[in-house]
C-alpha cells in the first residue's frame, strides 16, 4: 500500500493518525492560522475586484463535487441576469497565466477542471495570481466572478463563500494535514455562507446536492449516446482520476454494471498506456478525465457526464445576496 493510500485509509477508515503525522499537523495548523490571520488583520493585502466574487471550495483534500456545482451555479446565475465567469488556478496544467481560455486549449496546458468548465460554455481564466486572472474575465464582459477552489486563497477578496463537502466521507477523522484530510479546521465551516453536501445525509442548515448522470456519450463518435442501462449485466472498465474514484465506480454499479475499477490520482495525466485492456470491454470515464483523453479515444470508450442538482431556493439565496451588494 502506497503512502497516499495508507494515509487516506487512516483519514477515512476510523484509524488513529500515524504518530509521525501529529507534529507535522501542529506545524501545518500554525502556518495555516498565521496566513489566515495576516489577511484578516491587513485589509491592504486583500485584492478587491470591482465585481462581486463568489468562492466555491472545500476544506478537505480531494474532490467533493466542486466542478459540477460551479457549472450549475454559473448557469443558474446567468438565467437570473448575471454574466458569470470562472477563475481558477489551473491546477495540473503548465500555464501560469494570467490566461483567458479559448475553448480549444490543451488540458495539459490549462488544467482538466478549467477545460471542463469552459467546455460547458462558461468563460474561464486561469493564473497562479487569481486576482490578475479574474481581471481578464471582467475585461471580457463578466459582471460576476466565481472562484473555483478558492476558500484558502485569501488574497482574493470575496463576497460569498460556498463550501462543498463529500456527504459520505464528510471531514474524515477531523484532523488537519497530514494527520487527516483537512486543509483548515472544521470550525472554518462556521464562517462560510453556504455549506453544500454532495450525497449522504445533510445536517440541518446544509444544502443537499446530488450528481445525476444516466447517459454515456461515445468519445470516438460523440453523436452516439447510450443510457447506462445498456451496459448493465456485463463487465466494463471504469477509469477515474478524481478525488474520490469510488464514488464514480459505485454510481456505475448502481446501474447494474459489472465494474472493473481503475483508480488514478486526482488530475492524473492520462496516456494511451493507461488503457491497455485487451478484452474489448467498454471503457467508462468521468467528463473530467475524458477531456484529457479525447485525442486518442477509441470506439469503445465512453464518457459519463453528470450534473449537479440542488434546490432552486439555493440559487435564489445566492442571487439575493449578490443583488444586495448592488443596492
Amino acid at each position: 500500500m502506497g503512502l497516499s493510500a495508507s494515509l487516506q485509509r487512516r483519514w477515512y477508515g476510523g484509524g488513529a493518525p500515524s504518530w509521525w503525522t501529529r507534529p507535522l499537523e501542529s506545524l501545518y495548523r500554525h502556518v495555516t492560522a498565521s496566513r489566515a490571520r495576516r489577511f484578516r488583520e491587513d485589509p491592504a493585502a486583500v485584492v478587491r475586484l470591482p465585481v462581486p466574487v463568489v468562492v466555491v471550495g472545500n476544506i478537505t483534500v480531494g474532490g467533493t463535487g466542486k466542478t459540477p456545482l460551479i457549472i450549475a451555479l454559473a448557469r443558474a446565475l446567468a438565467e437570473r441576469g448575471f454574466v458569470p465567469g470562472v477563475v481558477s488556478r489551473g491546477y495540473g496544467g503548465s500555464e501560469r497565466g494570467p490566461y483567458l481560455l479559448t475553448g480549444d486549449d490543451d488540458p495539459a496546458r490549462v488544467g482538466d477542471e478549467p477545460s471542463l468548465i469552459r467546455q460547458s460554455g462558461v468563460p474561464v481564466a486561469i493564473g497562479s495570481e487569481r486576482p490578475e486572472a479574474a481581471r481578464l474575465l471582467i475585461d471580457a464582459g463578466c459582471d460576476l466572478v466565481l472562484a473555483d477552489d478558492g476558500l484558502q486563497h485569501y488574497r482574493l477578496g470575496r463576497d460569498v463563500e460556498i463550501c462543498v463537502i463529500d456527504g459520505e466521507r464528510r471531514l474524515g477523522n477531523g484532523h488537519l494535514l497530514p494527520a487527516g484530510p483537512l486543509r483548515e479546521p472544521a470550525s472554518r465551516l462556521d464562517d462560510v455562507d453556504f455549506v453544500v453536501v454532495n450525497g449522504g445525509s445533510p445536517s440541518s442548515g446544509e444544502i443537499a446536492m446530488t450528481l445525476e448522470g444516466g447517459t454515456a456519450i461515445n468519445m470516438h463518435d460523440p453523436s452516439l449516446t447510450a443510457p447506462l442501462s445498456e451496459f448493465a449485466g456485463r463487465p466494463a472498465h471504469a477509469v477515474a482520476g478524481i478525488g474520490n474514484p469510488a464514488r464514480f465506480f459505485a454510481s456505475l454499479a448502481a446501474h447494474g454494471i459489472a465494474v472493473h475499477g481503475h483508480p488514478f490520482a486526482d488530475h492524473h495525466s492520462f496516456t494511451r498506456d493507461d488503457f491497455v485492456f485487451a478484452d474489448g470491454c467498454p471503457v467508462l470515464m468521468t467528463d473530467k478525465d475524458a477531456v484529457k483523453c479525447r485525442d486518442f479515444a477509441r470506439p469503445n470508450w465512453w464518457r459519463v457526464p453528470v450534473r449537479a442538482v440542488l434546490a432552486e431556493s439555493f440559487y435564489g439565496a445566492v442571487a439575493e445576496r449578490l443583488q444586495q451588494l448592488k443596492s
